[in-house]
């Protein structure tokens, strides 16, 4: 039986789907309530396969949906499908014309689904995305308070610094419940690395739950961090990183840099980088993406960390 990829344009009320080779569409509220109604409309139309973007969270109730119902998920970046709109030289933007872009693409992008989240692979999701709100609240305020004009203001920004340093406190706590019900082994394991913390244990489980279940090459994409060649005929350019997730990189650009101050093999593998030429920001990319090959090699095979590879 052949079947149909459909695209849906998520907003935070109502989503719009168009089945493109059908020349169909429907649009719906975007509320669970009304999810076994869409399910339905789409299996009438022998859509298997479906094509949403990332919207800040509002995809993430009817993608679990679909995934649930057995649909192939693909979520993809905004920015891919303005590229493929521009492409396809679509200039005109409705919510229509969006869905139905998005099932055009459907059609063409490689097979990759969304991997399918549990409760508590969320609940840890969203107490690390918290924390880092925190953080950069209480680091915001240690600013203002330090350029603050009026020292009536003072008093107010210090009880607000002191109430975040505690709420972090209160949230790490949370967190480390939370990632230790995930999984607890994984927690031990990573935070058995040192230089390695919870915070960074915990943020790479949340941004990169696909550690130790793909390979090395799979996992330094996801992470942004693999190196993609720039050659044209006679030209060779430099290397360069380009997409993956943000999140899982900059936890992993913090921590990567107590891992070259405490361990030696990655403290002379970045001073012997530096030594050959390469800016302070390459060396410490390389660096990272061989501790995240070891990470995912420890996880996947459940072995020890060995801390003096050459």
């Amino acid at each position: 039986m052949f079947s149909y990829p459909a695209g849906i344009d998520v907003s935070k009320d109502s989503l719009q789907v168009q089945v493109d080779l059908l020349d169909v569409g429907v649009s719906c509220p975007n509320a669970e309530d009304d999810f076994p109604g869409l399910i339905g409309w789409l299996l009438l139309h022998q859509v298997t396969r479906v094509l949403l973007e990332a919207t800040g969270g509002y995809e993430r109730n009817v993608m679990k949906a679909l995934q649930a119902a057995g649909f192939e998920v693909i979520r993809i970046n905004p920015c891919r499908a303005k590229s493929f709109a521009k492409a396809m030289g679509q200039q005109a933007k409705t919510d229509p014309i969006d869905a139905r872009l998005l099932a055009q693409f459907a059609a063409v992008i490689k097979s990759a689904n969304s991997r399918i989240t549990s409760a508590e692979q969320d609940d840890l999701r969203a107490l690390v995305q918290q924390r880092e709100n925190f953080t950069q609240q209480r680091d915001d305020d240690k600013r203002r308070f330090k350029t603050a004009s009026s020292e009536a203001v003072k008093p107010a920004l210090q009880s607000h610094i002191d109430y975040l340093c505690e709420a972090i406190k209160l949230i790490e706590k949370m967190i480390r419940q939370s990632a230790e019900s995930l999984d607890s082994e994984k927690v031990t394991r990573l935070c058995s690395v040192k230089g390695i913390g919870l915070v960074t244990a915990a943020s790479v489980m949340a941004y990169l739950p696909e550690l130790g279940e793909v390979g090395r090459h799979q996992i330094a994409a996801l992470a942004g961090i693999a190196p993609y060649n720039d050659d044209s005929g006679t030209h060779k350019g430099q290397r360069h990183i380009s997409g993956g997730r943000f999140s899982a990189r900059r936890a992993l650009y913090m921590a990567c840099w107590s891992v070259i101050r405490y361990q030696p093999d990655f403290n002379a593998r970045y001073k012997a980088l530096r030594e050959k030429g390469k800016c302070a920001k390459v060396a410490l990319i390389a660096c990272m993406r061989i501790l995240l090959i070891r990470l995912n090699a420890m996880i996947r095979d459940g072995s020890e960390w060995k801390g003096d590879v050459a």
